[in-house]
């Protein structure tokens, strides 16, 4: 034990340190900052600076909605629900090969092995895309079934079926814009990563009122209109991304003999992370499909809740991102006390983050209605959320703290076991149950879950950090992603990985 390892992705850390130690990463000098100081600074620094760009895309998104409730149909904005139901599904296999990919490639950067790293992440991407077009292919081809099972009818049916017609076929789009950053933060380029994303979703915004509304083009186009501009999104992404990564002179033409080898390196972890972030999609989908027995302004308010929901918290989505490498570094460092501290840190800062918006919402409900233009089933819904459940995030942030810490902490299977737990176990049996008394009940049974499954994260997250020794070490990299669009789940993957060790501290 008297050699120095890799403790927590930072080499230099001696495990079984007993105080605060000055630890330089591996060629480069760098201290690891979060082992002193406040806690709670480092932790809540960490995720204000990084809500700022998520609130940026997720209100693209946000604006998206507002677009097609100024339609006035409420078939087009039920719709908007059902495609996100399909969506979340097929991002969570995109963000699970992107976060699989971006965790082989650093290490090999980190090893100094970068022939190899341009010639994995190259056959990776190439397998990626071709993953990703046969699912979307699938998609089109099963979309009666998926459509039905959801519980789409009638319009609304033929409105999301042009819409998932027109955006699946192109999902190696979104694919390879995810790899692209993914390889970006790999390489320790965090800025042009985010501008990727960034630009994507400036694509939309400009796109969006011209294609929807008709404004100046007075095309009219609806939710086509949203599928060209999704289409053109990604695509800008995508190629931005390339060129990205071209400049770093990583990808290579792929050999077809390590085609498939390289490409089983990359699912070997990626398989862990799609696995988690499926378990979301499948308790979403489920709620829609209830939901859709009430009618199709339940699904509306639905929707809208949705949309609302990632930028009155993006403070908290960032915090899954920002408490793990602060978490790993004060392991590896045998300040078993400090990730305790953060733990705590995290759960006072969703706290107050839940209070504040519940307020807000709370005073505003009235004008969120008016301006999603919500009536009936859909404005009791946004009235019921803004009011009442929207103190349910209090648990679902606080299991996204969990889970982050069961993902650093190198208990990466308890964070799927909870996912999957509360889209199953905390989903089924209460909104089954809360049927009994409408939409209302299925949100209220929905919350309830929620509940139920943050509270034994959070008691079981406390548990392992009791149980801590400082020679445990490997941050999981099944993490759970909560976006529920492509742009939302681009910023989040890079919330989440720009949060990780950069190639030189590895």
């Amino acid at each position: 034990m008297g050699q120095n390892r890799i403790v927590s992705g930072f080499p230099g850390m001696k495990a079984g340190s007993a105080g605060p130690v000055e630890v330089q990463a591996r060629g480069n000098g760098r201290r690891a900052r979060f082992c002193t100081g406040s806690i709670m600074r480092h932790t809540a620094v960490m995720a204000g600076t990084g809500a700022v760009g998520l609130i940026a895309v997720f209100a693209v998104d946000l604006l998206n909605l507002f677009y097609i409730s100024r339609l006035g149909d409420r078939g087009l904005t039920a719709a908007i629900g059902f495609t996100g139901a399909v969506g979340m599904l097929q991002l969570a296999v995109s963000i699970g090969m992107s976060i699989g990919l971006g965790a082989v490639v650093s290490r090999l950067i980190g090893a100094n092995r970068f022939e190899e790293a341009g010639r994995v992440a190259s056959s990776a991407l190439l397998v990626m895309g071709a993953v990703m077009l046969l699912i979307g292919l699938l998609t089109v081809l099963l979309l009666r079934p998926i459509l039905l099972g959801l519980g789409a009818s009638g319009g609304t049916f033929h409105a999301v079926a042009d819409y998932v017609r027109i955006v699946s076929p192109c999902l190696p789009l979104i694919t390879l814009g995810m790899g692209f950053s993914s390889l970006l933060r790999a390489l320790g380029d965090a800025r042009r990563s985010m501008t990727v994303t960034l630009w994507g979703a400036a694509v939309t915004a400009c796109l969006d009122p011209l294609l929807i509304l008709g404004v100046v083009t007075g095309l009219h186009l609806g939710l086509v209109g949203a599928a060209i501009s999704t289409v053109a999104s990604r695509g800008t992404a995508a190629l931005l991304g390339y060129l990205g990564v071209r400049r770093h002179g990583l990808l290579h033409r792929p050999m077809a003999s390590r085609l498939l080898p390289d490409a089983r390196r990359v699912g070997v972890v990626a398989m862990p992370a799609i696995l988690t972030n499926l378990a979301t999609p499948v308790g979403a989908a489920y709620t829609t499909h209830v939901l859709a027995r009430f009618g199709l302004q339940a699904v509306a308010g639905q929707a809208t809740i949705d949309r609302i929901t990632p930028v009155a918290f993006a403070f908290i989505y960032a915090l899954t991102g920002s408490v793990g490498p602060i978490m790993a570094q004060n392991l590896g460092a045998g300040l078993c006390s400090r990730v305790r501290d953060t733990l705590r840190a995290s759960l006072l800062l969703v706290l107050g983050c839940v209070l504040l918006m519940w307020a807000l919402l709370a005073a505003l409900q009235d004008q969120v209605v008016v301006l999603f233009s919500a009536t009936g089933t859909a404005a009791v819904l946004i009235h019921l959320f803004c009011s009442l459940t929207v103190a349910g995030f209090l648990w679902v942030g606080a299991l996204f703290v969990a889970n982050a810490a069961f993902n650093n902490l190198g208990h990466p299977l308890l964070s799927t076991a909870f996912n999957w737990g509360r889209a199953t176990l905390g989903t089924i049996p209460f909104v089954t149950l809360g049927t009994r008394y409408g939409p209302v009940g299925v949100l209220l049974g929905q919350a309830a879950g929620g509940m139920v499954f943050g509270t034994l994260a959070v008691v079981t997250a406390f548990a392992v950090t009791r149980r801590l020794q400082p020679e445990q070490a490997g941050p999981g990299v099944a993490m759970d992603v909560p976006g529920g669009t492509a742009k939302a789940a681009m910023a989040e993957l890079s919330e989440l990985e720009n949060a990780a060790p950069g190639p030189g501290e590895r």
